[in-house]
């Protein structure tokens, strides 16, 4: 065999090996770029002009905590065929699956209103009225998936994902200064200032953010719609390990484009920020705006499903994207109700919705050990996963992610109630 035969027969291996990660490739990008949904955004912004560069190296540590936890839902997911709300209930009885089901609710709810919340926000800037903002949204949404195929939703999906990136070349527009953000970004350390109230909430916003309970039901039942199965397994990893890289660097992005612009101004959500960024340069204010929009679209694409695909498992109703309305009613019913019950809490006149936006990070985080704890069981039940249990370095990063997140959201339960402890 010469040199151009076995250079045809290695590119033709690539080839092939790239069509078929296209073909597995979705849950896990979509679910950790729509992890960067509006709350998000707000989160990175906020803490960007706040405490410039400082929390970078913190961000970055966040990615392989989300890996880590959402590459089991891909195992799971693939080796027993069933979504993570109808695996608890299976293997845990009712009881905690009603309680992992009402948690998910609850932090689902507070979490879709944040998202219209962005939405609005953004599109406030361009002149566009809230309420034409949430119907067309909704509109949207609802296109999505009355379709009837999990692969053009997943399809659209990914689009609204390579949107998601806009912060980057945001970023560029404004030359950053590169020599402080290496500085002050990978290295471990306090910002100026130590340790305070202030700086705990953000950095319990910013985990709850990054891994929430929503993700988890969300991936694994994706996993399942799509069909995907155990020797799929190694491509899932990647299109997840490449998910969380993405969320990351967007993150980090966010963070760059308001400390290098409005460093130490007392901004309070991201809409705020694109406004001031306008009055800087107003391409890079309009990037941002189109951003949040579009972070605010993809989290609520995603948080919607992942209740209704968990309803839809508890009930025993149809609920796949690959069944038509006529087929799974309940599914869909539930879908655009939780779409209009949110969006409308954002219409209501003096509703606290910056406060919500940031509160419902702090929320997602503390109840994210529950949801934590029943995957990792999940995973080591050998009779469930067979070879696919978790071995034990994966058990020694998971176990160590739930008792820093329960430790951590301890101490800001005490210095909630003791305000002055941390001053």
């Amino acid at each position: 065999m010469n040199f151009f035969s076995r250079l045809y027969y290695r590119y033709k291996k690539l080839w092939k090996m790239i069509s078929l990660f296209m073909l597995i490739a979705g849950p896990g990008i979509i679910v950790m770029v729509a992890d960067n949904d509006a709350g998000g955004i707000t989160t990175y912004t906020v803490t960007g002009a706040q405490y410039s560069f400082h929390l970078i190296w913190f961000l970055i540590l966040l990615g392989p905590v989300a890996y880590y936890v959402q590459e089991m839902t891909v195992r799971l997911g693939a080796v027993t065929k069933r979504g993570h709300a109808e695996a608890i209930f299976h293997s845990f009885g009712a009881f905690w699956g009603w309680f992992s089901l009402l948690d998910l609710v609850l932090v689902d709810w507070l979490t879709m209103i944040t998202e219209f919340i962005g939405m609005t926000a953004a599109l406030s800037i361009f002149g566009v009225p809230p309420i034409v903002t949430v119907i067309g949204a909704c509109i949207v949404m609802g296109a999505m998936v009355v379709q009837g195929r999990y692969w053009t939703w997943e399809k659209i999906a990914l689009v609204f994902c390579v949107l998601n990136l806009i912060y980057i070349p945001a970023a560029f527009m404004i030359n950053p200064p590169i020599d402080k953000i290496i500085h002050g970004s990978f290295i471990p350390h306090l910002p100026p200032g130590g340790f305070t109230n202030d700086l705990f909430f953000l950095i319990m916003a910013n985990i709850g953010t990054t891994i929430a309970p929503w993700m988890i039901f969300f991936q694994q039942s994706a996993v399942v719609d799509k069909g995907m199965q155990e020797k799929d397994m190694v491509w899932g990893k990647i299109d997840t390990a490449i998910g969380s890289f993405l969320t990351v660097v967007v993150a980090a992005f966010c963070v760059i484009l308001t400390a290098t612009l409005i460093p130490g101004l007392p901004i309070s959500d991201a809409a705020t920020a694109a406004h001031l960024f306008m009055g800087i340069n107003k391409y890079v204010g309009a990037l941002l705006a189109i951003g949040l929009f579009d972070a605010g679209l993809l989290g609520a694409i995603c948080i919607s499903l992942a209740s209704s695909w968990a309803f839809g498992e508890v009930f025993g109703w149809a609920h796949s994207l690959n069944q038509k309305v006529k087929q799974a009613p309940w599914f869909y019913a539930y879908y655009f109700f939780t779409l209009v019950f949110a969006g409308t809490v954002v219409l209501i006149p003096g509703a606290p919705l910056i406060l919500i936006t940031l509160f419902v990070q702090v929320i997602a985080v503390t109840l994210l050990p529950a949801a934590l704890v029943f995957l990792i069981i999940l995973l080591n039940d050998e009779e469930t996963m067979g070879k696919y249990k978790n071995n034990w370095h994966q058990n020694f990063a998971n176990i160590s992610i739930v008792v820093l997140i329960i430790i951590v959201s301890t101490l800001y339960g005490i210095s909630a109630v003791f305000p002055n402890i941390l001053k």
